[in-house]
């Protein structure tokens, strides 16, 4: 199977319209359409640990979920000259690796591929709950076995092999009700109030994160709790807030790849933390 073939198959599989390539940054950033896949790795990122680590496996196509190119929209024009790029773009021609960028047409699923991934690693898919409101679209809401704030990060730190959680508010406040907003999602998604007035609105306990802004949520967190209100949040980080959707991606490619092998390789964390 062409690369084409395949990224065509996953776009029909989704259900969503292709989005025209001026709209999306699901582009393919190296490598040929017409490339015969002789492997596939998805993951988080395509480092280039992760990208080794295809070559190693057989594989020569990598589907990805952030950018490759280190900005969002994979812009290259002011690389031109830049040695990491050089080096990178090197080790993948030489290999001949085929890199796809699955991001929009991921999230836009009827059930968002990140969070379906999230889902099934945590067994949460039981405890989500149809959200109500204009807010209805953003994120997902769910009503967990009581616990507490602390008891919520180690179980995140064990589940998803973190070194440090990060956490706002009480650590025994106790916790029922949860959002998750992963990756980007706890920016806002260009509207930086968004993640306040979902647990505002949605009267969650505890606000999970991908990403922060330090004068937004986090803020808003810490002078509820400093007043006393039932309000944490925990911050996970952009990657594993999202690699599990890349994780459990292969299951869903089964029914397009066929015989061909598909791997997971996690990109993991992109810090070394010094205690």
């Amino acid at each position: 199977m062409k690369v084409k073939e395949f990224v065509d198959e996953i776009i029909k599989k989704t259900g969503v319209e292709r989005l025209p390539d001026e709209r999306t940054c699901d582009h393919l950033m190296t490598g040929d359409w017409d490339m015969e896949i002789t492997g596939v790795v998805t993951t988080f990122m395509a480092t280039v640990d992760v990208i080794k680590k295809a070559i190693d496996s057989g594989a020569n196509f990598i589907i990805t979920h952030e950018p490759t190119w280190f900005s969002g929209a994979d812009n290259t024009d002011w690389l031109e000259n830049d040695p990491v790029y050089l080096q990178k773009k090197r080790l993948i021609e030489e290999h001949g690796i085929a890199i796809w960028r699955f991001h929009d047409h991921m999230h836009m699923e009827a059930e968002d591929g990140i969070y379906r991934g999230f889902d099934k690693e945590l067994g949460w898919g039981k405890y989500r709950v149809k959200a109500e409101g204009e807010l209805s679209w953003f994120g997902a809401i769910y009503d967990l076995p009581a616990t507490s704030l602390e008891e919520l990060a180690r179980f995140f730190q064990k589940k998803m092999d973190m070194q440090v959680v990060q956490l706002v508010g009480n650590p025994a406040m106790p916790v029922k009700r949860v959002s998750v907003l992963v990756g980007g999602g706890s920016l806002g998604l260009g509207e930086e109030n968004l993640p306040m007035r979902q647990m505002r609105d949605g009267n969650v306990d505890v606000a999970i994160c991908g990403d922060i802004t330090e004068w937004t949520l986090s803020a808003y967190v810490r002078d509820a709790s400093q007043l006393g209100m039932n309000k944490g949040m925990l911050v996970l980080g952009h990657e594993r807030s999202e690699e599990w959707g890349m994780k459990h991606l292969p299951e869903w490619l089964k029914s397009i790849a066929g015989e061909i092998p598909v791997l997971f390789v996690d990109a993991e964390e992109p810090f070394i933390y010094i205690s």
